[in-house]
């Protein structure tokens, strides 16, 4: 397993992290017990954020109280707020959620501008106040819309970037990879299955070791999931050149107009849950069918006829999808799924 280092951070941890946000749906106890085996199982970077509910919490009950020593591992969580008030007061929540003097980076949340010192706002001197408090101990940020994350690399203000990186990215976003190793700005990896369009954990992992500074948080659930994870500790997947047909294959299937589920579409006036129902097709597909065929999906796809053509979706779609269309195309696709004129299985 390679070990990956962030930047100018100086964090220097396993290619193999714990992207906490599922574990806000899996039980108290469940969960303690999940983080903690990541932890005895070599995982060292811990990814959370304000707005994942009790995941926080979660992590604070796991690693808090003298589990362990603080220093052994490094935890990351993040704020959505656009005041330095708010700042404030979510950064003194999580640290208190955490059972933690500290937080070791603390990162703005799927940022839709670069914070700068001296912009008017407060807000990037809000982290810096943090950080000379000693609350926080690095910088960063997070983005889904690629050019807010290309400025943020080249403005020399923040230590990580978090962004989403599979192998189903395009030029870009290696690009970007590569321009954050030029910059020394330490790289994040989320959504390196795609939001559960990547179903082959093995052909993932081996995608990401071709990219050595990039930092990997994969979202886990539950117990099985992290196991499959932590086997890859000691047997890391080799980018052969088996793997690298199926990855083309993959692609071939996948790149191009489809929704990755990132959510910032949503709300959507009519209540339809846009961030799923506009790529239910491949998850048909690529996940088990009973899934998404059960009552609740079938009332959630049930919604798409209402959609007004507002096109407030589609303006906010970092990835400039005819969102709209989108769901239409799925609502068709799920209609003939249930009448049996498709077969899924």
């Amino acid at each position: 397993m390679n070990d990956v280092t962030l930047g100018t951070t100086g964090i220097t941890v396993p290619q193999n992290a714990f992207g906490a946000l599922p574990i806000q749906r899996t039980p108290i106890d469940e969960a303690v017990r999940i983080l903690r085996r990541a932890y005895e199982g070599g995982m060292r970077y811990f990814d959370t954020a304000r707005a994942y509910s009790n995941s926080e919490e979660k992590l604070g009950l796991a690693f808090g109280d003298g589990y362990l020593k603080r220093e052994e591992v490094y935890i990351a969580t993040k704020t959505t707020s656009t005041t330095p008030e708010k700042f404030r007061e979510d950064l003194e929540t999580s640290l208190a959620k955490l059972r933690t003097s500290y937080i070791d980076v603390y990162q703005f949340h799927m940022a839709a501008q670069v914070w700068r010192p001296g912009d008017g706002a407060g807000m990037y001197e809000a982290m810096l106040e943090a950080k000379e408090a000693g609350k926080i101990r690095h910088i960063g940020i997070t983005a889904h819309k690629i050019g807010v994350a290309e400025e943020a690399v080249e403005s020399g203000l923040y230590e990580t970037l978090q962004f989403p990186f599979s192998y189903l990215a395009g030029e870009r976003e290696v690009r970007l990879v590569e321009l954050c190793q030029r910059n020394n700005v330490g790289f994040v990896c989320m959504k390196g299955l795609a939001g559960g369009l990547i179903t082959n954990s093995r052909a993932a992992m081996a995608f990401l070791t071709q990219h050595p500074w990039a930092l990997p948080i994969w979202g886990i659930q539950r117990m099985e999931e992290l196991e499959e994870w932590l086997a890859f500790m000691d047997e890391t997947p080799i980018y052969d050149e088996e793997i690298a047909a199926f990855v083309e294959a993959e692609r071939a299937e996948l790149v191009g107009e489809f929704c990755r589920g990132c959510g910032y579409c949503m709300p959507c006036p009519m209540g339809i849950q846009i961030n799923n129902c506009a790529r239910m097709s491949l998850m048909l597909r690529r996940a088990p069918s009973e899934a998404w065929l059960n009552d609740h999906w079938q009332a959630e796809m049930a919604k798409i006829p209402s959609c007004i053509r507002c096109y407030r979706c589609a303006r906010h779609c970092p990835y400039n999808l005819d969102t709209p269309a989108l769901l239409q195309k799925n609502y068709e696709d799920y209609q003939r799924v249930l009448a049996g004129e498709v077969s899924v299985q």
